[in-house]
């Protein structure tokens, strides 16, 4: 499965306004409204829509930080939500494939970051499977951060 990642604009923020989760999922993954507000607010977060072929499936927002104890800064893949009624047919796994291969040809990291809210266990789960280790460390939101530790080339 070949998904591919459009930025959010003008032309295009209505549909991802329409994306949310399955029900029950509310405060696992924070509102797309709410996400496109911070990108206004912090021009280093790249928001934007999951398609496959012409349709949005999803979204997800990531940027880089830059940390004065980090000299090289740190990325973050800080959303992503497959929307819920596309959910459990494996765009979910390609889209976390795809967007690690994006956040490594943008940013030549050797690192990328996430975290996540307690309990919602089906994501660590697939983190995980790609190679996403918890770090012992939160937020400071409270939610737990993951590391991939991207190979060498």
């Amino acid at each position: 499965m070949k998904l591919k990642f459009e930025p959010v604009t003008e032309k295009n923020r209505a549909q991802a306004l329409r994306l949310h989760g399955a029900p029950g999922q509310e405060g696992l993954v924070e509102p797309v409204e709410q996400c496109l507000a911070e990108a206004e607010q912090w021009k280093g977060w790249r928001p934007v829509l999951i398609l496959d072929g012409e349709r949005p499936v999803g979204f997800a927002m990531y940027g880089k930080f830059p940390l004065e104890s980090f000299p090289f800064g740190r990325v973050w893949l800080d959303r992503l939500l497959i929307a819920g009624e596309h959910q459990g047919r494996g765009y979910g796994k390609a889209a976390l494939a795809g967007l690690i291969q994006r956040l490594r040809e943008e940013y030549r990291c050797k690192k990328i970051y996430l975290s996540i809210v307690e309990g919602n266990w089906a994501a660590a789960e697939l983190y995980q499977k790609f190679g996403f280790r918890f770090t012992g460390k939160r937020d400071p939101h409270g939610e737990q951060i993951m590391v991939y530790l991207c190979p060498k080339k």
